[in-house]
């Protein structure tokens, strides 16, 4: 089994990851943890000190040597469908599952942990629905590209398991 976890920031990739890939019995792999691991700095200092370019490399890089596994869960980033041509290669080598909460959802979860994400660390209100809004515009062609799309606010193990 080869799980390729995708979604908006927010969107519980990393949670469902780790039950799934608990319950599925598959090796888990948060992707952006493995680029943190193999740069020795965080996403952030990447993008400032090495370049969005480099990262976006080394995501890819990092997702088709995971992809080599015969079994797997991968929570992707946010991003990592859109770039690369990582869609094309996740939807031949695996199974590409979009978890799609409401925008109310995603944005709720973001304003408690926004200090975990240097992207939105200063964002209020508005401004975090609209950046929200204009990176899923952006982001949608790819998602929607997922052979499984989960659009609810209420999922469960089993959303995922009647499923898969």
């Amino acid at each position: 089994m080869k799980i390729y976890l995708l979604g908006f920031m927010g969107a519980g990739k990393s949670y469902w990851g780790k039950q799934l890939a608990d319950h599925w019995q598959l090796p888990y792999y948060d992707l952006d943890e493995v680029i943190v691991e193999a740069e020795e700095m965080a996403i952030a200092d990447i993008f400032a000190k090495k370049g969005e370019d480099y990262f976006r490399e080394k995501e890819s890089r990092l997702l088709r040597e995971l992809s080599e596994q015969d079994n797997f869960l991968i929570a992707c980033g946010g991003g990592t469908p859109c770039f690369q041509e990582n869609m094309d290669f996740m939807n031949e080598h695996g199974t590409t599952i979009w978890i799609n909460p409401s925008l109310e959802a995603m944005v709720e979860r973001l304003q408690r942990k926004k200090y975990k994400r240097p992207l939105i660390a200063d964002l209020e209100g508005e401004d975090l629905i609209g950046f929200v809004e204009k990176k899923m515009a952006e982001r949608l062609p790819f998602y929607q590209q997922s052979r499984h799309i989960i659009s609810s606010d209420n999922i469960s193990l089993d959303t995922f398991t009647q499923n898969f």
